[in-house]
């Protein structure tokens, strides 16, 4: 049996040849223009050497040259290493040393960092949106311009199903990021379910493209999604609320997808500009969505969101609200189609043992969305494979419908004088206080009780962010959770420190306010 995830495009391209296919600024790309120009990427790789099952690391942007250069890749059987755009070279020297890169297709303005790493790492490196050099003379070859002469790739590379697609490399929050084994297998089949549902993109559909498209969200469900069903991606080189906002009713934009802190600039942006666009359905995944913020944005924009859960090692889409069932704001609804998430005891490690409905334990997964395991680490792998099941580090609840609720990350949970403080159902609480635009819960450390609540906020406009508002804020809290839960701590910041997919970076605030004490 033979599977590429490159047909995703080819087909759509043979289905649909004139649709637009890639919506970048003034550039319209048809599906017809776009496959070409991915096969003439296609052919200057293997002219530079690029052969089935070659590690081909991309650095790129958000711009067409991005789906050009990854399906090239894929159209060869090679498999393509997204890096995360904002490393340093040092941190790009990893990615291309662990994965065995062959190659480094790095985009003009990340060649300061990605030419000295692919240099140190001893790579090949090409670039796209470069100012200088062609064909090695006076700089590294660039892809972009050898493909304008250059014969598109006559037909795709056949692969097996558990052959590899992606590694995908981990954020990095506990040691050096880790590579997960994304098989063809586990893209065809996230790709192809989630587009059914939840998604249920068709081919009159317009998707904003907002997130990076070197993280999973945006490259599987955002880019993959569309293209199968024969929709049109509006590419955003960054996410900006009033740019986003514009973008969506200018261009017709039918669906959005996006992480908690896309749904909060959103609504900002609305406040100044009274045009809305024809959103028929929009999607939250990356962290938890604040229950206000949902109801807020409903209000606002006029559409329902479906919030869901996955993660990078599960290709990435474990479950979702779906027009199938009813939505339930503050779950991730129920897993997907051929996908299993239970509940198991989490202080049980060589084993799973399941829990009954209705208990608090780890999420673990099976099903075809579970990789392969990490690149090179057998012992990582052996700690989050087990019986089967993949266990994904995140806390959670299922009910007797099958729904799913994130409680936490296991290392976010606070232990306050022996008792878990689960972050989120703080978050959520403070969420509904009038002065509270954003809100992140820290466990600190402390002498007393090992570690203590601490709410980190970032203030509505208006409110003054002083000694007063803060213990407002605590007694408000102190009415509405338990005395275990409530935050006795309150610091202020104007900004969060955000992750590739638009997380808050929970450790930088632990580490920034833990010496305050």
């Amino acid at each position: 049996m033979m599977l590429t995830a490159a047909s995703v495009l080819a087909e759509s391209a043979e289905r649909r040849p004139h649709h637009p296919a890639l919506v970048f600024g003034p550039e319209r790309f048809t599906y017809a223009e776009l496959w070409q120009a991915t096969r003439r990427y296609a052919t200057v790789l293997r002219e530079h050497g690029v052969r089935p099952g070659d590690r081909i690391a991309l650095l790129l942007p958000n711009t067409p040259h991005f789906p050009m250069v990854y399906y090239g890749v894929l159209a060869l059987g090679a498999v393509a290493v997204p890096v995360h755009g904002l490393l340093r070279a040092e941190e790009i020297v990893h990615v291309l040393r662990d994965s065995e890169a062959k190659a480094l297709v790095c985009a003009g303005p990340m060649l300061t960092q990605g030419a000295e790493a692919a240099e140190v790492a001893g790579v090949p490196l090409l670039t796209v949106m470069a100012s200088e050099g062609t064909d090695g003379v006076g700089g590294p070859p660039r892809l972009d311009v050898l493909a304008e002469r250059a014969e598109p790739l006559d037909r795709l590379a056949p692969r097996a199903p558990d052959d590899l697609a992606l590694v995908l490399y981990t954020s990095g929050t506990t040691g050096r990021p880790k590579g997960a084994m994304i098989s063809q297998l586990n893209l065809v089949m996230n790709i192809g379910t989630t587009m059914r549902s939840p998604f249920d993109l068709g081919p009159d559909d317009v998707l904003l493209g907002c997130l990076p498209l070197f993280h999973t969200f945006g490259q599987t469900c955002g880019m993959s999604a569309c293209f199968l069903a024969g929709g049109t991606l509006v590419l955003m080189s960054r996410f900006d609320g009033p740019a986003a906002l514009d973008l969506m009713v200018t261009e017709g934009c039918t669906v959005f997808m996006g992480v908690p802190t896309m749904y909060l600039a959103l609504l900002d942006a609305a406040a100044d500009d009274a045009r809305r666009p024809a959103l028929d359905r929009a999607f939250s995944g990356g962290s938890a969505l604040p229950v206000k913020v949902l109801e807020d944005f409903q209000e606002v924009y006029g559409c329902p969101i479906y919030e869901g859960y996955g993660l990078t090692e599960t290709s990435p889409v474990v479950a979702y609200n779906q027009k199938a069932w009813p939505r339930r704001p503050g779950t991730v609804g129920r897993p997907i189609w051929g996908v299993e998430a239970e509940i198991a005891r989490a202080d049980v490690e060589d084993r799973i043992e399941l829990l009954p409905t209705g208990e608090i334990g780890e999420i673990v997964i099976r099903g075809h969305n579970v990789m392969a395991g990490y690149l090179n680490q057998p012992e990582a792998t052996a700690a989050v494979l087990v019986d089967g099941w993949f266990r994904s580090g995140d806390l959670g609840v299922k009910d007797a419908d099958g729904y799913l609720t994130i409680i936490d990350r296991t290392k976010d949970m606070v232990l306050r004088g022996g008792y878990n403080v689960y972050p989120r159902e703080v978050e959520d609480v403070l969420m509904r206080h009038a002065a509270i635009a954003q809100v992140a819960v820290i466990g600190v450390p402390d002498d007393r009780y090992g570690e203590e609540v601490c709410a980190v906020v970032r203030t509505r406009p208006g409110a003054v962010p002083d000694a007063g508002l803060a213990a407002d804020i605590v007694s408000w809290s102190r009415e509405r959770v338990a005395g275990h839960k409530y935050p006795r701590l309150v610091e202020f910041v104007e900004d969060f420190p955000l992750g590739p997919s638009g997380k808050v970076l929970k450790r930088e605030l632990v580490a920034r306010f833990a010496g305050r004490r």
